[in-house]
């Protein structure tokens, strides 16, 4: 047997024997799958295993998260810190190698996935970082950025929805460097793909505008080998390399669905070593193949001649060079509180969505790494940079993105976008659209990426568009979302300095939720909406009248303003509260949390959507005005009074309470 076969027979067995210990897995796709990918990480994959971050190297997504096994075998064999007790400790408590890759816990992986689809759809962002930072930056003799993206993607991501979305953008934007390997082995986990899958899957991705390439054998390591040198050769249009594969093979389950995701059993284990010709006791590496597969000093060397190119670059180029190494240690620019623009109390009132349009152009000129768009609703969010070109083939340094009305591939390649590293990826669409996207905003929090989710349009308060357009659960289902920071900001001032938290945070993804009707101004205070809830209005009269805290976000803050002074007039002292970000204020400390809700005091709510989450806030003997049906279509000023955000029903509310 071949050192090359031997290698293949090695990560199949590998992946086998991990199932069967954890009794738990999907042993089917890297027993089919395995000849590719060892010829693509083997010949191919530039990467260096003692330095999984180097920003040179080429990237690689499993889609088909499930097989996970395939690629914590390739980090083993090629010399990550990957050790066999990490292998034998497959899907156990603390290991390096769960069930499903994870970006932010195991070293040498590119992205989370298992969400099938997901993985295709962040590969489209990388190679869209790829080709926008290499047109930024690259320069005559100094190709700094000129890696490949590559995915390994099965039949459930190509019926996937954002496979479709992410595919479409790809061919659009002639990603070149965007190469999938599809294993194509005719079964899914309840049957055979003939049973739902018929597409002429060649046919759609030829009319997306890709290259698409055949492999007839996925045992073929010289026809694998092939196809993606002619991939590589392509340079305007992605390529799908569908490799003919037979899911579990060599196994007694070969070519069916119980092959899919489930354990093989010791006969079975036993039975496929011995139709692959595997004589080793289980977790064996031959020592032809530990020498064969050790990457280490290949990739040091890579990383080295990149390394003294980009030297080379820094000389010849310094100030772009000082801003690209700002841009991948993702450093702002000092003093960036000064770039944002101030507005000023009792001027004309200005909706927030307008407000961070401004904020947007104001930073978009410090922050170069700051770059994105919307799902066709630009206009509409005020997301676009002035002065900048839309990312398109012929200008892909242009900071614009036009998604499309993708909003689900569009969050999949903003995720792309930040685990490339460098750039800091903002998109946009109506809030309520946020039920498309919001898969992708879960991986953003999952795999601690800080995109920045413009979501506008956030109430009824859009007004005649109706309930299809107006969001009410959606600001719950977001902040139900770990690590995710839900801002809703109650003015422009808010607006700016929810942008500015928005850009400085590293660990997780932020979504500013904004209105389309103006809001009054009130004072700057960057300080108290950065500790995620704030007094805007204090009690008068300390010792007289009884006491209320009126709690609000958004343009509600203005209601409970208006509120507090009626409920002055009737002997109730009002303090107003504007909580912008629930997730900030949690994790301040409890001092500065009771010196804004002060305890024994009762408390009312005030947002015009699920009153849900504010019960933590207000208790068991608070109150919350919220949406607890859909809205209606009509003027936003009559929604609001129809619905219960108005001061008349604040008061009623207040004295209710007794």
């Amino acid at each position: 047997m071949s050192v090359e076969q031997l290698s293949v027979n090695t990560i199949r067995t590998l992946s086998i024997d991990a199932v069967q210990q954890a009794n738990s897995g999907h042993p089917g796709a890297p027993l089919g799958a395995a000849p590719m990918a060892y010829v693509l990480w083997h010949d191919f994959l530039r990467f260096n295993p003692q330095n999984p971050e180097w920003p040179g190297r080429d990237r690689f997504v499993l889609s088909a998260g499930h097989a996970s096994m395939l690629v914590y075998s390739l980090l083993h064999l090629t010399g990550y810190d990957m050790s066999l007790d990490e292998l034998k400790n497959f899907r156990q408590w603390g290991s390096k190698t769960p069930g499903h890759p994870e970006f932010f816990h195991t070293k040498g992986l590119d992205a989370t996935t298992g969400p099938l689809g997901q993985g295709a759809g962040m590969t489209v962002g990388m190679a869209m970082a790829e080709a926008h930072l290499a047109a930024r930056y690259n320069r005559d003799g100094f190709r700094i950025f000129d890696n490949y993206t590559y995915a390994i993607v099965g039949d459930g991501d190509l019926q996937e929805g954002v496979s479709h979305e992410a595919a479409s953008l790809a061919g659009h934007l002639r990603l070149g460097k965007l190469i999938w390997l599809y294993d194509d082995n005719d079964v899914q986990l309840d049957t055979a793909t003939s049973k739902t899958f018929t597409d002429e899957t060649a046919m759609r991705f030829e009319s997306y505008g890709w290259q698409v390439l055949a492999v007839h054998d996925g045992n073929d390591l010289t026809a694998i080998r092939e196809a993606i040198k002619d991939a590589q050769r392509e340079v305007d249009k992605p390529t799908l390399i569908r490799v003919k594969t037979v899911i579990g093979y060599g196994s007694p389950k070969a070519g069916t669905s119980k092959a899919h995701g489930e354990p093989l059993g010791a006969e079975g284990v036993a039975s496929t070593k011995e139709a692959l010709g595997w004589t080793y006791p289980p977790f064996t590496v031959p020592k032809e193949v530990a020498q064969h597969m050790d990457a280490r000093e290949r990739g040091a060397q890579q990383q080295a001649e990149w390394q003294a190119l980009q030297d080379r670059y820094r000389e010849a180029f310094p100030e772009l060079a000082t801003e690209l190494d700002a841009m991948l240690a993702r450093e702002l620019p000092a003093g960036l509180s000064e770039a944002l623009p101030s507005f000023e109390v009792g001027g004309k009132g200005m909706a927030t969505r307008a407000a961070s349009g401004k904020v947007i152009n104001a930073l978009a000129a410090q922050v170069p790494a700051l770059m994105g768009g919307s799902a066709d609703l630009s206009g509409s969010t005020k997301t676009t940079i002035d002065n900048e070109p839309a990312m398109q083939p012929g200008t892909m340094a242009g900071r614009n993105v036009y998604f499309g009305v993708r909003e689900f591939g569009m969050s999949a390649a903003a995720n792309g976008l930040s685990l490339y590293g460098a750039l800091r990826p903002m998109v946009g669409t109506f809030l309520v659209f946020a039920d498309y996207l919001k898969p992708a905003l879960r991986l953003s929090a999952l795999q601690h990426q800080p995109v920045i989710y413009v979501l506008t349009h956030d109430s009824i308060g859009l007004g005649e568009d109706g309930p299809t357009h107006q969001p009410i659960e959606q600001l719950a289902m977001l902040r139900a979302v770990p690590q995710v920071h839900v801002l809703r900001p109650a003015d422009a001032n808010e607006t700016a300095a929810a942008w500015q938290m928005a850009l400085e945070r590293k660990d997780g993804p932020s979504a500013l939720i904004l209105s389309r009707q103006d809001l009054p101004i009130l004072p700057r205070n960057h300080s108290g909406v950065k500790r995620g809830a704030y007094v805007v209005r204090d009690f008068e009269g300390q010792d007289a009248g009884t006491r209320v805290i009126l709690i609000a976000t958004g343009s509600e803050v203005h209601v409970a303003l208006e509120a507090a002074e009626a409920l002055k007039a009737e002997g109730t002292l009002a303090r107003v509260v504007s909580m912008p970000s629930m997730e900030v204020f949690r994790a301040q400390d409890q001092a500065y949390r009771d010196s804004i809700l002060t305890p024994g005091v009762r408390r009312v709510a005030i947002e015009a959507a699920s009153p849900q989450p504010w019960y933590e806030w207000v208790g068991l003997d608070g109150a919350v005005i919220g949406m607890d049906h859909f809205g209606a279509s009509a003027p936003a000023t009559t929604l609001f009074e129809k619905f219960g955000f108005s001061v008349a029903n604040v008061v009623k509310v207040v004295k209710a309470l007794g």
